[in-house]
């Protein structure tokens, strides 16, 4: 039997790690091919990629469509139950913002790139709310 002493460690296990949040956040906007999650992902390798979608698919938060094809075609999307994910990255989105100003503040020379054609702006509030209002 697997035992937690506090909440956040399961939810470590699945989301923590340097790159599933971000795939989580990149996948809330919609469906995206492999090649598409890496060049949103700057200093990921294709390899690690794909296992951090893998584990993701395991823990039952990603979907992966394989399309009978030549040459082959992969797509990844969330689940419901990944979807419920947002609330997660929503908070550490917000929780970044703030940092990265108080550190701009108490000088640290640091810029958010997130006003560069960002996917979270790209996200409709609308639909966010619309897909979780369809999950409860």
């Amino acid at each position: 039997m697997k035992q937690y002493n506090l909440g956040i460690e399961a939810t470590l296990e699945i989301i923590g790690g340097k790159w599933k949040a971000l795939i989580v956040c990149l996948l809330m906007s919609g469906v995206k091919r492999t090649s598409e999650l890496q060049r949103s992902i700057d200093g990921i390798s294709q390899k690690v990629l794909i296992q951090q979608l893998r584990e993701l698919e395991r823990d039952g938060l990603v979907r992966r469509h394989v399309y009978q094809q030549m040459p082959p075609k992969v797509e990844y999307s969330l689940t419901e139950y990944g979807v419920t994910a947002n609330k997660i990255v929503d908070v550490m989105c917000a929780w970044g913002r703030e940092n990265i100003a108080l550190r701009q503040q108490q000088g640290e020379e640091i810029i958010l790139m997130e006003n560069k054609e960002s996917v979270l702006d790209s996200l409709p509030l609308d639909s966010i709310i619309e897909k979780k209002e369809n999950l409860k």
